[in-house]
């Protein structure tokens, strides 16, 4: 559905805006944002050893969510709004 994963992207933007990440997180998903089928498939790869540091459901939800570029520049937006509306 895509309102929960608008709001699983939504809750990861808040996470890094939080955290001070916004300017290294845009930077890098500006770059990678035209491999990120690549990539989100890596991280399928890398699922078995990272399920046992996170929630197991969402990490490969998360990953799916990447595999669209769509996905990849609402959360550039998303990372941009909060940063603004915290300033």
């Amino acid at each position: 559905d895509m309102n929960d994963a608008q709001k699983i992207i939504s809750d990861l933007a808040n996470d890094i805006v939080q955290r001070g990440l916004s300017v290294p997180a845009v930077f890098f998903l500006e770059s990678t944002k035209y491999v990120s089928f690549i990539g989100s498939q890596f991280l399928v790869f890398l699922g078995p050893i990272a399920t046992c540091f996170v929630n197991n459901q969402k990490y490969y939800d998360f990953t799916t969510l990447l595999e669209k570029k769509s996905n990849i520049d609402f959360l550039i937006n998303e990372i941009e709004r909060i940063n603004l509306n915290i300033k």
